[in-house]
């Protein structure tokens, strides 16, 4: 039950920040906690960080044609790799995008650290 709560003040919040923004300006989601789901998102661009050897947020949904932007937030190296796409080593501070055409689930990791969860997109 708190978890359905938790998802209806963030598709709430959400939605006061869709229409708080002007012309040109892109609403970005609340970023999950490390371990969470994100709620399902519609707007163009989607951030995802890598920090202290996370994905964060670890899984999104996401509509076709929206593109996911990887920062690289640790001080080690990483990399954002499927089987569909590869980032390559992206140092700190860096970023990869990628925009998601097709409906699927497309799983991903780091290269460098095998350890690391791996992520997933969802793509409706």
């Amino acid at each position: 039950m708190r978890k359905t709560w938790l998802i209806i003040g963030l598709l709430g919040v959400m939605v006061l920040i869709g229409g708080c923004t002007g012309p040109g300006t892109t609403a970005q989601p609340t970023p999950a906690q490390p371990g969470q789901t994100q709620p399902s998102v519609t707007s163009a661009a989607v951030q995802v960080d890598i920090k202290d050897f996370t994905f964060v947020p670890g899984t999104i949904t996401v509509s076709k044609g929206t593109t996911v932007i990887w920062t690289n937030r640790d001080s080690a190296p990483h990399t954002v790799t499927s089987d569909t796409f590869d980032s390559g080593t992206l140092n700190q501070g860096q970023t990869f995008t990628y925009t998601f055409n097709q409906a699927g689930t497309f799983e991903y990791r780091c290269t460098i650290h095998p350890s690391i969860p791996h992520g997933n997109v969802i793509v409706t």
